[in-house]
């Protein structure tokens, strides 16, 4: 078997080797692991490509490169340069340090890096780590994704859904804010909404006065719809969302039909 891997926080990030070890458990000792992730960090960059100019490629190690441009971009890379003799069978993004449960899976680097391998054709998975008060005091604030990950990666590898059509389905796992030993299971669930939390800009003065804004993120720990996503992480429970890139909102079409005549 051969897993490519990606993130958004960039090649040398913690979230990153905690996925080695859930794609190595995975493709088993015959399998290959290749690491293609991001120079720099790149979160919210969702799936952006680098279209107008070209993008720097590193060889670090055997099987890791690191890429000048978007997780989007180190899933071309990989598929098209790096692993050009045979696809990868699996393309694995994550393990995000922070959620991407809601709102927040619409910015997401992690789910562009899987979204644009379900565009390619080949099944893919985003992972993320949903951080807060009871993970900023373990050793490992991955614990969670770390213990709980390469099984249910396997499972959703052995027995999930995995189609054909167009747009391809590909899953967002979010990793609870507790401990390994306090996940209380995984469920699949929607996205959630929360209503109370928006990006928004805060302006700062550099010290020859000129202007620069900040973007900065809402509350994350509000719960939102019972069953979504955000609210079963915030209860302690592993999140699985199977995603299309399909925009259409296809409850409107009938009724738009009507207008239009």
């Amino acid at each position: 078997m051969r897993i490519l891997i990606t993130n958004d926080d960039g090649i040398n990030a913690p979230g990153l080797s905690v996925l080695e070890e859930i794609a190595k458990s995975l493709a088993g000792p015959a399998g290959e692991v290749w690491t293609v992730a991001p120079a720099f960090e790149q979160s919210g960059a969702g799936h952006c490509i680098s279209y107008s100019r070209p993008m720097l490629t590193a060889e670090l190690g055997p099987r890791r490169f690191a890429v000048e441009g978007s997780p989007a971009d180190c899933v071309l890379a990989g598929i098209y340069d790096i692993l050009s003799d045979a696809r990868p069978d699996l393309i694995l993004s994550g393990v995000n340090r922070g959620n991407n449960s809601a709102e927040n899976a619409l910015y997401s680097g992690t789910l562009g890096g899987a979204m644009e391998g379900a565009l390619q054709g080949i099944p893919a998975i985003g992972l993320s780590q949903f951080m807060g008060p009871r993970t900023s005091v373990l050793d490992d604030p991955f614990e969670a994704a770390r213990q709980h990950g390469p099984a249910l990666v396997r499972k959703l590898w052995e027995n999930g859904i995995w189609d054909d059509g167009p747009y391809r389905v590909f899953y967002s796992i979010n990793f609870p804010p507790v401990s390994g030993a306090d996940v209380k299971g995984s469920k699949a669930a929607p996205l959630g909404y929360r209503t109370d939390s928006f990006f928004t800009t805060e302006a700062t003065f550099s010290p020859s006065g000129k202007k620069f804004l900040w973007v900065k993120g809402g509350p994350q720990h509000t719960a939102t719809a019972p069953g979504t996503d955000a609210a079963l992480n915030l209860d302690g429970y592993i999140s699985v969302t199977p995603m299309r890139a399909d925009l259409t909102a296809h409850d409107v079409l009938g009724k738009l039909e009507t207008v239009l005549e």
